[in-house]
């Protein structure tokens, strides 16, 4: 009885063993081996030099990269379709140098809309103008403002009070009005007389000491009263000094053109991107500027006098932040920066000084070598 259980058991485990050998050879066998995927790469085409807008899409302006298959899109071009890519195709619009070709970059040329203007054009945004405004190095901090910043505008003003109906600077000159004897009505004849040159309009003030009237008149010309204010953020520079001379869809590399254009040592003028309102203001302020000052006996050079002075700060391109700035003035610094205005005191230094000068140190000396 008991060697018949232990023949049961072991003819139960052998077939419990057969099973399981069967279902894992069964699929060991039914499944494939697992084998590492291996991706192909194609050459897909991209921008090898800069291309304007409406330039011909030709194999020598075209280079090429490799991608995997699963990063290719379908409306990229891949070297079998060099011929598509080629035949009679015009950018839309300026591509750099490694920008990957797309469908939607390219026309055909009977189909492409005939570019009027400048390439340049193109990068002005919808519903913005470009304008140009001189400049210095001063304007252009130090000339660290390029194509392409991101700069405030600042701009300063000299006001001064003017009488409203001559329209010009006070004080006015006065003249001489005398009478010269009696009408036949009994009235007083009155002579007006104008000499060469006027006595500038004053005031009467009584002295308190002596309680007399005393007529007081300016010692020099009214001064003018300077006020600066930021007035534009976040304007875009599109060109720093001149635009080349030659533009429109030329096919030429982009080194070539630039070899073409003359720019002048310290550029001058800078061209900026702002709204068609803004543009107004611009050329308002640029026109504040421009009356010439003549040589007088030789000897002091001509000058241009002006109004307004414009200077542009640089500024973080991806920084769009706004920012609201009190305009600056006399009263503004004296408050702003607890500045005091020096009291009137007995005694002073010497010798007298008018205007602030800057020290003289050994360094600014310029040594000729023989």
């Amino acid at each position: 009885m008991r060697r018949g259980r232990i023949l049961i058991f072991v003819v139960l485990i052998l077939v419990i063993g057969l099973v399981v050998a069967f279902v894992a050879l069964r699929q060991f066998l039914g499944s494939p081996v697992n084998q590492p995927s291996q991706t192909t790469d194609v050459n897909v085409y991209v921008v090898g030099q800069s291309i304007p807008q409406g330039g011909d899409i030709t194999e020598s302006v075209l280079t090429t990269i490799s991608l995997p298959q699963d990063k290719v899109a379908a409306v990229m071009f891949t070297t079998d379709e060099l011929g598509v890519l080629t035949s009679n195709k015009v950018a839309k619009y300026p591509l750099d140098p490694g920008v990957i070709i797309t469908e939607s970059m390219i026309v055909d040329r009977s189909a492409a809309v005939p570019i009027a203007g400048p390439q340049w054009a193109a990068l002005i945004p919808p519903g913005m103008t470009a304008i140009t405004i001189p400049s210095s190095r001063l304007a252009l901090a130090g000339y660290g403002i390029d194509d392409g910043a991101h700069v405030n505008v600042n701009a300063c003003f000299l006001f001064i009070d003017i009488d409203p109906t001559f329209q010009t600077a006070l004080p006015n000159l006065t003249a001489a009005l005398t009478g010269t004897g009696v009408g036949p009505d009994a009235l007083p004849t009155l002579s007006l007389g104008v000499g060469a040159a006027g006595g500038a309009q004053g005031r009467l003030e009584l002295e308190p000491s002596v309680q007399q009237p005393y007529y007081l008149i300016p010692s020099e010309a009214q001064r003018p009263r300077q006020v600066c204010q930021m007035i534009l953020q976040d304007v875009v520079v599109l060109k720093r000094g001149n635009f080349p001379l030659t533009s429109g869809a030329s096919t030429q590399p982009a080194a070539d053109q630039n070899a073409q254009q003359t720019q002048p040592a310290a550029p001058d003028i800078v061209t900026l991107i702002v709204s068609p309102q803004d543009s107004v203001t611009l050329s308002y302020l640029v026109f504040a500027c421009g009356r010439t000052v003549a040589p007088v006996g030789g000897q002091t050079p001509s000058e241009t006098l002006c109004n307004t002075q414009i200077l542009l700060t640089l500024r973080n391109p991806s920084d769009q932040a706004r920012q609201a700035t009190e305009a600056s003035t006399l009263q503004f610094l004296l408050s702003q920066y607890n500045i005091p205005v020096p009291a009137k005191l007995p005694y002073s230094m010497q010798p007298a000084l008018s205007a602030l000068m800057p020290p003289s140190l050994p360094n600014d000396a310029v040594t000729v070598s023989p």
